[in-house]
């Protein structure tokens, strides 16, 4: 257990912003259920989750989201249950790590808020262009970390897309297959009892992938919110400079990376050597 606390205390100090999201939601959701639990015990009433509900949560009714225009912040931050932000956590906390190491620790916060926002945008769209919404966009609310998690998970498959991991009773899986396999489960749940989430995830997931390519194209969407946080972020993600300072005997040669991008490709990244991820992690600092 020393152990544990130990690697958590080293992952918050490297500057990894995964703790604070995660920390964020953790507080909100017992900051409403703590007191909601005790409200039901002593009053039999739900007015907190009732209240919390109404003003936190996305409308997607244009009129009442309107008076609620703060709601496509704040729905990001809460869950309907403790499954439901268990498994939105671990997802950000597994596939989080994943991206953080290719791409550094700047970029989460600005990732999860716009990916969060993109599936709001077209939740709301979808439930106002779509006849099989008609009846129900009166009255629905979309809540969950999801849509944002999405934008993680989905980053993180296209900077790595054969990044191998091992599922329990399935073995070694590349990320591009599984995280396809979870955004196809999604569309094709978009006619469901939770249409208004699933398609809040793809929203999520279509802004991770953008992302990811117009980064590699040389345009960072995510500097001007990573500014907001005192981040500095470099517009184009290169892995080579032609800059002649004393800091490029520093940067890793082109074929370095190249030869450890193949071996994650064959072998995952969890057999990579210490010294090859710094060197892959330089790289992506670059």
């Amino acid at each position: 257990m020393n152990i544990f606390w130990q690697d958590i205390n080293y992952k918050i100090r490297s500057g990894s912003k995964l703790y604070l999201l995660i920390a964020i939601n953790v507080v909100v959701f017992l900051l409403i259920n703590i007191p909601a639990v005790f409200e039901g015990l002593f009053f039999r009433t739900g007015y907190i989750s009732s209240y919390t509900y109404e003003y936190l949560a996305l409308p997607s009714y244009l009129p009442k989201l309107a008076t609620r225009f703060w709601t496509p912040v704040t729905y990001m931050f809460m869950h309907a249950g403790i499954f439901h932000i268990l498994f939105n956590m671990l997802w950000l906390y597994w596939m989080g790590q994943i991206f953080e190491e290719f791409l550094g620790k700047k970029r989460t916060v600005g990732l999860y808020l716009l990916g969060g926002l993109w599936g709001a945008a077209l939740y709301v769209i979808s439930y106002n262009i779509f006849p099989a919404f008609a009846e129900s966009n009166l009255t629905s609310s979309a809540i969950g970390a999801s849509a944002a998690v999405m934008a993680v998970i989905v980053a993180a498959a296209t900077i790595a897309p054969d990044y191998t991991i091992s599922l329990m009773f399935i073995g070694p899986v590349r990320l591009k297959w599984l995280v396809l396999a979870y955004v196809v489960i999604d569309f094709l749940s978009i006619t469901g009892p939770n249409a208004g989430g699933e398609i809040a995830h793809l929203g999520g997931a279509l802004f991770g992938f953008v992302y990811v390519k117009q980064l590699q194209n040389g345009k960072d969407w995510i500097g001007s919110i990573a500014n907001l946080f005192k981040f500095k972020t470099k517009p184009k993600l290169k892995v080579v400079s032609n800059n002649k300072d004393k800091n490029t005997a520093n940067m890793p040669r082109q074929e370095e990376i190249d030869r450890i991008l193949d071996k994650i490709s064959k072998t995952g990244y969890e057999n990579l050597s210490a010294n090859e991820k710094e060197i892959l992690f330089r790289a992506s600092k670059k």
